[in-house]
C-alpha cells in the first residue's frame, strides 16, 4: 500500500517518461540547466556520457511496467553520475597537479555476479596497504568537504530506505563501504537488472567504445588519491570482464582477479537478485523473462572476458574458486594475497575475521533455475567447456 501511494505522488512528477522523445528532451534540457550552473565548457567525452544516460532513460520510459518510483531512482542516478563527472572535471582544470599521479598496480574484480566478488573485494580493500572507493566517494568525488559529501550520500540512502524499505534486502549499498566502480560509468548492464529494455540497450552497449568510461575512472581514483598516502586500489565490478582490454589501455599495470562460480548456481542466484530488482521498478514481473535476457547475457560476458584473457600477459590474472574461497577463507584468502602481489600479516587475518562475522554478510538471494524457465541442459549449452574450468580450479 505505501509503495502504491508514493508512485501516485511521484507519478505527478514523472510524466515525461510516458514518451521516449519528450523524455530524451527533458534529461537534454536537464543536462544544459547542470552545465549553465557549472560554469563548464563540455567536451566531446562529456556529452557522449550524458548520451549514454539519457538514452537508457529513452530505453526506461518505453517500459510500460516502469513505476514512478522506478523512473524517480534510475533519473536521479543518472543526474547524479553527470553532476559527478563534472565536479571531477572542474577539480582537475583547477588543480593540474591532480593528474599527473599514476594509479599505480590497481587490482580489478571481475566474474560472474554471485561469485563471491563482494566479499574478495572487502578483504582486499580492508588490507592497509590498500584502499577500496566507498560509494560516498564514488557519487561525491571531491577534495574536500568529506565529512559533508558522506553525511549527504546516508542522507540520500535513508531516503531510499524509506521509500523503498525492501531496496536495502536487495543491495545493501552503505555510504562508508567499497562500491562497484560502475558507480561512475555511463555503460553498464546493471540497468538491465532493474526493467526490462528494448534490445537497442544492449545493441548500443556491445558497439560502445567503453575508453572513455575508464578514463573517467582513472580521473576519479587520481582526485581521490590526492594529498593522501599512496595506497594500491582495489576496484569491482562484473562488467568489467568485458573490456579487460580497455582497462590494460588505461591502466597497464592492473591485476584481475576473476572470480569463478558453477553457473548452474550462479545465473538463478543473480536471476534472483534481479526479480527483486524488478519488483523494485517495475508493476509486473516475469520470472521466466528475466531468465531469458540473462542466460545469454552472463554467458556472453563470460566467453567475452575468456577470450580477451588470451591476450593479457602471464600472471595479470588470479583465479578464484566461489566454493573454496567461501568455503575454506582462511586458507585461500592468503593465497589471493600472493597472487596480487600483496603480504598477509597479522593485521589482514584480523580483518577477514571481522568481515566474515558481520551479520550483513552474504545475503542469499537463491532460487532455481526452472523459476526463470531455464534447466542445467540449458546452462551447460550457454557456457560451452566453462563449467568444466571452473570445477578445475584449484583456488
Amino acid at each position: 500500500m505505501r509503495r502504491m501511494v508514493l508512485n501516485a505522488a511521484l507519478g505527478r512528477t514523472s510524466r515525461a517518461r510516458r514518451d521516449p522523445a519528450e523524455a530524451l528532451a527533458a534529461w537534454r534540457e536537464r543536462i544544459r540547466a547542470t552545465l549553465d550552473a557549472a560554469d563548464i565548457e563540455p567536451d566531446a567525452g562529456d556529452w557522449a556520457f550524458a548520451e549514454d544516460l539519457g538514452f537508457l532513460l529513452q530505453c526506461l520510459a518505453t517500459v510500460p511496467e516502469l513505476t514512478p518510483l522506478g523512473w524517480t531512482i534510475q533519473l536521479r542516478s543518472a543526474q547524479q553520475k553527470f553532476e559527478n563527472r563534472l565536479r571531477v572535471k572542474w577539480i582537475h582544470a583547477r588543480n593540474p597537479l591532480v593528474g599527473e599521479a599514476p594509479v599505480e598496480r590497481p587490482v580489478f574484480i571481475v566474474g560472474l555476479p554471485r561469485s563471491a566478488a563482494a566479499l574478495a573485494h572487502r578483504v582486499l580493500a580492508a588490507s592497509p596497504g590498500h584502499r577500496g572507493p566507498t560509494l560516498w566517494e564514488l557519487q561525491r568525488t571531491g577534495l574536500d568537504d568529506a565529512g559533508r559529501s558522506r553525511a549527504a550520500v546516508e542522507r540520500q540512502l535513508a531516503a531510499l530506505r524509506r521509500l523503498a524499505p525492501d531496496y536495502d534486502a536487495v543491495r545493501p549499498l552503505r555510504a562508508d563501504r567499497p562500491e562497484e566502480s560502475a558507480e561512475v560509468m555511463s555503460r553498464t548492464l546493471a540497468p538491465l537488472a532493474c526493467a526490462p529494455l528494448p534490445d537497442e540497450y544492449r545493441f548500443r552497449l556491445d558497439r560502445a567504445d567503453a575508453a572513455g568510461d575508464y578514463e573517467h575512472l582513472k580521473q576519479v581514483l587520481q582526485v581521490l588519491q590526492y594529498g593522501e598516502r599512496p595506497r594500491r586500489w582495489i576496484l569491482r565490478s562484473p562488467w568489467d570482464l568485458a573490456h579487460l582490454d580497455v582497462v590494460r589501455q588505461v591502466f597497464p599495470d592492473a591485476v584481475f582477479v576473476w572470480t569463478h562460480r558453477d553457473p548452474v548456481f550462479a545465473v538463478p542466484s543473480f536471476c534472483a537478485v534481479a526479480e527483486r530488482l524488478t519488483a523494485l521498478h517495475c508493476k509486473d514481473i516475469d520470472p521466466v523473462e528475466i531468465g531469458s535476457v540473462w542466460l545469454p547475457a552472463l554467458a556472453d560476458l563470460v566467453e567475452r572476458g575468456r577470450k580477451l584473457r588470451r591476450a593479457l600477459p602471464e600472471g595479470a590474472v588470479a583465479d578464484v574458486n566461489h566454493h573454496r574461497f567461501t568455503g575454506y577463507p582462511h586458507e585461500f584468502v592468503p593465497l589471493l594475497f600472493e597472487r596480487v602481489g600483496a603480504e598477509w600479516t597479522a593485521s589482514d587475518r584480523n580483518g577477514l575475521n571481522t568481515i566474515l562475522d558481520d551479520p550483513a554478510r552474504g545475503r542469499a538471494h537463491s532460487s532455481t533455475l526452472e523459476r526463470y524457465g531455464l534447466d542445467k541442459a540449458a546452462v551447460a549449452a550457454a557456457f560451452g567447456d566453462y563449467r568444466q574450468e571452473v570445477a578445475d580450479l584449484r583456488g
